[in-house]
């Protein structure tokens, strides 16, 4: 499972996420893409998921790049824990999407093959993805 090595803070702030992606919206590496439409935040394990999935639906021919890594600590505090007492523990790590981000790419397969995996992926995530592929 992706995770940091090493972070500055511990816990972090829940935040929200406004606006659109500013970097990561072109495809740099493959062919194919997979694009978020909707701002949200995607586990480690969820993209883990959505890695499996694609892998095994090419039979690990072609190559796969992973565009977005959890590198927010997201808390949790134990059930039956009364209120106050400070913020709980990191549970899991999480990525904050933003609309237009590539979030997985693709290179190597035949564009169906692509289309298929993507579509399983997508089904793997809690936001409205997008197939896109290189004009040229």
């Amino acid at each position: 499972m992706l995770q940091p090595k090493k972070t500055k803070y511990r816990k972090a702030h829940k935040g929200r996420i406004h606006g659109k992606a500013k970097g990561g919206a072109e495809l740099n590496f493959g062919t194919y893409g997979l694009k978020a439409m909707v701002a949200e935040r995607i586990t480690a394990k969820q993209i883990e998921a959505a890695r499996r999935t694609v892998s095994r639906h090419m039979k690990r021919v072609g190559r796969l790049w992973i565009r977005i890594f959890p590198d927010v600590p997201v808390s949790r505090k134990p059930a039956d824990v009364r209120m106050g007492s400070g913020k709980g523990a990191p549970e899991f790590w999480v990525a904050r999407v933003k609309p237009g981000r590539i979030m997985f790419e693709l290179d190597g397969v035949p564009e169906n093959v692509a289309r298929e995996a993507f579509e399983l992926a997508a089904a793997k995530l809690p936001l409205k993805t997008k197939f896109v592929k290189r004009i040229g």
